[in-house]
């Protein structure tokens, strides 16, 4: 399935940024959901990001259609149906990828939210391989060149642990079964059938890449990348190994029975299938964008926030900086700002959080009273918006300013809009007393701007930089996207740079098309926000390790 061809430029195509928002349903199933299908027809629809190897292909019946949790009590006995039905018949879910696609990460996230048992083909074999069994003895043998075992071998073993007590009570999640056409069709004489069918796709050369440079510490079991993610020392490092399976020609070999393999058993499950595209939407230098583009961004940003708070993360910050959100370009829209914060209130407000919005109010006095421009006139947009037909507003969602005196004990979250300092005025300090007041709450900060302003005498530059910088500072980025551009320009597009929570850093290099399209192709990933440097070097790979390029993106 392909997506659309183009983004539309044509204000018609772009819907009104205060529309209201249809009821807010979240997937039932997508620990790492991926945002809506961008305009874009360059790029499979199946193609999930590189690096994330997020669900690319989900049930169509994996998200049932569930209204705003916490806004009633209709809502919440719904769920207790839900939960009902769900003990009735436990969740059975299948999941493929081809190696080092990330699929030991999604099954352990997925068996952490569901309780469901795994069952991987791989583990089975493993520990029959080192009882030294006959299967064990022939399923070596394949393993060590690079095949995969023949079907029968693991059929038996795989039906048995279905069968087991465990999983008929909690569900189960299979992975990495069935691998071929015969396998899903044996399956399927015993009526073993998943209700949902997860695949993982990721280009080859990255798959190769996190294959060769794999190591395996052989006492503690841990394992290691030499350039994603080396040894903490020198010890560490001089035991590493390669493991058997591990080298080029093994991997391709992998990759390519895989990919028979796996062409196979897909038409098996095509009912079950919801393709879905994620990576970077095309044509952002058409504005105003597209809602389609819009509500990408929207889910991304909602994705990644979701995630770090799930995991007890409690002071955010989020930096988006498409066209439409950055203050520096002149096609700047508020509106559009109002909609992702919208989008992100009503998330967690469905969830039964009480959240509060704050927009900084006016700095300075009498006739020097002042507020940022890119902040004039938001509260009362916030106040005149539509915030859904389930009473929200007033309720689960709730309006303030930034300051210690805005925080009360009912509140759960709160959400700061681009926060920012001022020529002469710091917002900090008071930033600084309301997340005091806060405590372990959450506090998101959209697109805060804390750098220091000058002031009177240059006071503001000097007294207590250090501690403001160091407080700004201590916000971990959940989501980050900026486009990248040749210094000092906003033309044309080279590339972009995106973090999503808990993902690395990406660099990714646009590529027009000779039909006149274009796509985003993943140049190199990072641990930490990379430096200019290392973003020029990316797109002009140095010839030696010694030798360093100019910055030249921003």
């Amino acid at each position: 399935m392909a997506a659309s061809s183009s983004s539309s430029s044509s204000p018609a195509a772009a819907s009104a940024p205060f529309a209201a928002p249809g009821p807010h349903r979240r997937p039932g199933l997508a620990l790492r959901p991926s945002p809506p299908t961008p305009p874009s027809s360059s790029l499979s629809c199946c193609r999930a990001s590189p690096a994330a190897a997020a669900v690319s292909s989900v049930s169509a019946t994996a998200a049932p259609n569930r209204g705003p949790r916490g806004m009633g009590l209709r809502c919440r006995a719904s769920e207790g149906a839900a939960a009902a039905a769900r003990k009735e018949a436990p969740l059975k879910v299948m999941i493929s990828g081809a190696p080092a696609s990330g699929k030991g990460t999604q099954c352990r996230m997925i068996v952490e939210k569901y309780g469901l048992v795994h069952i991987s083909t791989g583990d089975l074999l493993r520990a029959e391989v080192s009882s030294g069994t006959e299967i064990g003895k022939k399923a070596k043998e394949y393993m060590d060149n690079g095949m995969l075992v023949p079907d029968q071998v693991v059929t038996d073993m795989v039906v048995s642990r279905l069968s087991q007590p465990d999983v008929r009570e909690r569900g189960w999640l299979l992975d990495g079964y069935p691998r071929s056409y015969a396998q899903a069709q044996s399956l399927e004489s015993m009526k073993i059938r998943p209700d949902i069918f997860i695949v993982l796709e990721v280009p080859d050369d990255i798959l190769i890449d996190r294959c060769v440079g794999r190591r395996l510490d052989p006492e503690t079991g841990k394992i290691y990348h030499i350039k994603n993610f080396p040894p903490e020392n020198d010890e560490v490092s001089a035991r590493l190994v390669t493991r058997s399976d591990d080298t080029f020609e093994k991997v391709k070999s992998r990759l390519e029975t895989y990919k028979q393999n796996s062409e196979a058993v897909i038409p098996t499950y095509s009912d079950l299938l919801n393709q879905e595209f994620r990576g970077i939407p095309t044509r952002l230098n058409n504005i105003p964008h597209s809602r389609e583009i819009r509500k990408y961004f929207y889910n991304d940003v909602l994705v990644a926030t979701r995630h770090a708070v799930e995991d007890k993360k409690t002071r955010l910050q989020i930096d988006i900086n498409i066209p439409e959100l950055n203050p520096e370009m002149d096609v700047y829209r508020i509106g559009t700002l109002m909609e992702l914060v919208r989008e992100l209130s009503l998330s967690f407000a469905d969830d039964g959080k009480r959240v509060k919005v704050c927009v900084q109010g006016s700095m300075g006095q009498g006739a020097f009273a002042g507020i940022p421009l890119q902040l004039a006139g938001t509260r009362k947009i916030l106040e005149i918006m539509d915030w859904g037909e389930y009473g929200a507003k007033g309720t689960f969602i709730n309006f303030g300013a930034v300051g210690a005196s805005e925080v009360d004990k009912e509140d759960d979250m709160f959400i700061l809009i681009a926060p920012q300092n001022a020529v002469g005025n710091c917002i900090i300090d008071d930033m600084k007393a309301m997340t005091d007041a806060a405590g372990d709450r959450p506090v998101i900060l959209v697109n805060p701007r804390l750098k220091d302003m000058p002031g009177s005498s240059g006071v503001m530059q000097t007294m207590g930089r250090d501690m403001r910088l160091k407080y700004a500072a201590s916000f971990e980025t959940c989501y980050s996207f900026r486009l990248l551009f040749y210094a000092g320009s906003f033309y044309p597009i080279m590339g972009a740079l995106r973090m999503a929570y808990p993902n690395k850093y990406e660099i990714y290099r646009r590529v027009d098309e000779p039909n006149g399209q274009e796509r985003y192709v993943l140049l190199e990933e990072f641990v930490e926000k990379p430096t200019p440097d290392e973003i020029t070097n990316a797109f002009r790979p140095r010839k030696n390790e010694n030798e360093k390029s100019a910055s030249g993106f921003w």
